[in-house]
């Protein structure tokens, strides 16, 4: 594929491209929901009344994400490599909440919805780096309310993080790819949309599978992340 090697390019990459370093999807069978109720563990509401069952929840999510063999796989480095070497300007927009891109060392970065490893305190709103248990006795560092820390990811209900900006880099961008995700989770479902009929942009699936909105896009490229992801990008930058 052959766009100008100054074009503006946006990624999406969703729960598919983590769960090959081990890390669960939130839907299918094994998934994180899987015999739980979305509206127990991920809601303001499931907050207020059972805070203990919902920090119980991200608890060992973060232990799992902190565990030793969880690490970036071939997609996230693919995709570093990417952000380094195109020479236009690259925004990664991930659903996920784990750190794997990080890791890799992608920076131009957009955890639209939170991120695991900070909490954010509703008294204050300060925002921290937590790796630890959390729990109705956990202080807040900045006010020192207690009982007032939550994980800092958006619950259903919730708006996600940064959309004015990642709108805007959609309706500039020339090749839209998305990755690893489902396509019936909204409003990043409907990220295609926005760059195809704002700028005639690209629009490139990578997944496992056929996504629910697979047909809204250009083309698509069907395998694991880990072999799908290198290959695709290797190709795209050939062609600089």
């Amino acid at each position: 594929m052959k766009i100008s090697n100054t074009a503006p390019i946006v990624i999406l990459t969703g729960a598919g491209i983590s769960k090959e370093s081990g890390l669960d999807t939130f839907r299918g069978n094994g998934g994180l929901w899987e015999g739980i109720r979305v509206e127990e563990v991920a809601s303001p509401i499931a907050f207020q009344k059972t805070p203990d069952i919902v920090h119980s929840f991200y608890n060992k999510r973060r232990e799992r994400l902190l565990s030793p063999d969880i690490k970036p796989n071939a997609a996230h480095y693919a995709l570093e490599k990417l952000e380094k070497e195109w020479p236009g300007e690259v925004l990664l927009v991930t659903q996920n909440v784990d750190d794997l891109h990080e890791r890799a060392g992608s920076k131009n970065l957009i955890h639209m919805h939170g991120e695991l490893l900070n909490a954010r305190c509703v008294s204050c709103h300060h925002i921290f780096l937590w790796k630890k248990d959390m729990d109705t006795q956990s202080i807040c560092p900045n006010c020192t309310a207690v009982g007032a820390l939550r994980v800092n990811v958006v619950w259903f209900g919730e708006i996600p993080l940064m959309m004015d900006v990642i709108e805007n880099a959609l309706i500039n961008a020339a090749l839209f790819v998305s990755i690893g995700t489902s396509g019936n989770v909204y409003p990043a479902a409907g990220f295609v949309q926005v760059a195809s009929r704002s700028n005639d942009a690209r629009t490139i699936e990578i997944n496992l599978e056929p996504s629910l909105n697979a047909d809204q896009f250009s083309k698509g490229y069907y395998g694991p992340a880990s072999e799908t992801v290198p290959d695709f990008i290797s190709k795209l930058l050939d062609n600089i």
